[in-house]
């Protein structure tokens, strides 16, 4: 494979500078022009995507060098850019914050770098004029790896303070390629893990994407940015497929030999790759706005595997499809939603019941409180002996796992990189049979498994570790012959 996509990654100096607003309204304004834009997000953000995605009708993908490994950066930005006339990166944090402790790891100048693309700075303006030069001769010379192709002045106040920063800039050697006026921020309301997602406010979502888009389009020079896209440098290596990464992840143990018969045969890769599935064996995958929080390589694992995926509604269904023998429950905001997943009394009962029957269920986060005895006081599934209920510590950040416990998705002793991202405190926090054992700062243990339940608060991409999907499709199969 090699990648010549042109591309571009939008950072700035700090979080606040208005990386959305330009990355959105740059893919909208673009896709506007009849090019087909790649979306893509730095870092394990799940909202961001969603706003992406709205822009330009394509799937908004996460670039995260921590969770996946800077290895599968590349592969995985060629998967989502393929037959695409254009990528945009967004940034994460400022341009050179990473993983605490670990360097440049994970950020924005680190994934720059592994893409070989050129990097827009957006800068807020609003409070300086002559230091602009500096910050941003700082921010181009601090990395000679990191190309800063252009700026983009952010709330800029009058003519005249425009003039004053271009004329400070002339010196630093970096082009401005776009100056937006200071005006009303966009409509794009924020709670207590960041930005509304889109499908809570899509009709809204809409306006703000066309507003953000209307913004560039007014004060960016598209073809200079265009222009500059096209420098970046071609990618050589492979392009990420599920089938092919399940091929290659490591094989399933091979079954214990009988006495006096034949040595089993390992599995060749095509075996590996989808595992024998019955007709119509269906996953169910939670979604709309209570559940919002989901990589796209999941369901392109699971369906790899041998899986039907297939989408449900806990706000609106009062059944699960017809059909399920396996349930993932992302994350998302159930604590915002939590009396209509309430009063979805047969839905919880259908959750419950599948839980008890063995069938694999996997909830991250979001999941994990539905799973709950309760969540706030109100019922939830009850699939888990505990409580959750909302708390004012944010608890965020990156986490080394290594699973306690033989589950649905790992073997005991498996290790795997997972972040945490919430404002809720479920009680206890571990059960008879741990998920994982984590440290932050000191060890502990933390989430549920029992029967065929992985139940934690970790997010994970199984683009890191294909073998997970398998082994949940097939623990799927396993429970549904068992039913039958």
């Amino acid at each position: 494979m090699s990648s010549s996509v042109p591309r571009l990654v939008i950072a700035a100096p700090s979080s606040g500078s208005g990386k959305t607003t330009v990355a959105t309204g740059l893919m909208a304004a673009f896709a506007s022009r009849g090019l087909a834009v790649s979306p893509h997000k730095v870092g394990p953000d799940y909202i961001d995507p969603g706003y992406h995605a709205l822009a330009t009708g394509r799937v908004g993908r996460n670039l995260d060098a921590y969770l996946c490994g800077a290895e599968l950066v590349a592969p995985l930005f060629a998967h989502g850019a393929r037959g695409c006339d254009l990528a945009v990166v967004e940034g994460v944090m400022g341009l050179f914050d990473g993983a605490a402790g670990e360097g440049e790891l994970a950020s924005t100048a680190h994934v720059a770098k592994l893409l070989r693309a050129p990097v827009v700075l957006v800068v807020d303006a609003s409070s300086q004029s002559r230091s602009v030069a500096a910050l941003v001769h700082g921010f181009a010379s601090w990395d000679p790896e990191v190309r800063i192709g252009g700026v983009i002045l952010n709330k800029v106040g009058s003519e005249r303070h425009e003039g004053m920063l271009r004329e400070a800039l002339d010196a630093s050697g970096v082009p401005v390629l776009g100056v937006l006026r200071r005006v009303e921020q966009v409509g794009t309301p924020s709670r207590h893990l960041g930005l509304v997602p889109v499908a809570e406010r899509r009709a809204e979502a809409v306006g703000a994407v066309a507003a953000m888009a209307a913004q560039v389009r007014a004060g960016c020079d598209l073809d200079a940015l265009f222009a500059l896209a096209r420098g970046a440098g071609a990618l050589a290596g492979d392009t990420w497929d599920a089938g092919e990464a399940l091929a290659f992840s490591p094989p399933p143990p091979l079954p214990v030999p009988v006495p006096g018969g034949a040595a089993p045969r390992p599995p060749d890769r095509a075996e590996r790759a989808r595992p024998q599935t019955p007709d119509g064996l269906k996953v169910a995958v939670a979604g709309g706005a209570a559940f919002t929080f989901s990589y796209a390589e999941h369901a392109e694992l699971l369906g790899a595997a041998g899986a039907d995926v297939v989408t449900f509604d806990p706000l609106r269904d009062e059944e699960l499809p017809e059909g399920t023998r396996g349930l993932v429950i992302g994350g998302g905001f159930p604590e915002v939603y939590a009396p209509e997943l309430s009063a979805n009394e047969p839905l919880r009962e259908a959750v419950a019941s599948l839980a008890r029957s063995g069938a694999p269920v996997a909830a991250e986060c979001a999941g994990l409180l539905y799973l709950s005895r309760e969540l706030d006081g109100l019922p939830m599934c009850g699939v888990i002996d505990a409580k959750a209920r909302m708390d004012e510590r944010l608890t965020l950040g990156y986490r080394d796992a290594v699973a306690v416990s033989d589950s649905v998705l790992a073997e005991a002793g498996s290790r795997m990189r997972g972040h945490e991202f919430h404002r809720t405190v479920v009680e206890p926090g571990a059960g008879v049979a741990p998920a994982w054992g984590v440290r932050v700062p000191v060890r502990r243990v933390e989430g549920f498994v029992q029967q065929g339940v992985h139940a934690s608060y970790l997010h994970t991409h199984w683009a890191s570790a294909p073998g997970v999907a398998r082994r949940f499709v097939e623990r799927c199969v396993g429970s549904w012959a068992t039913a039958g």
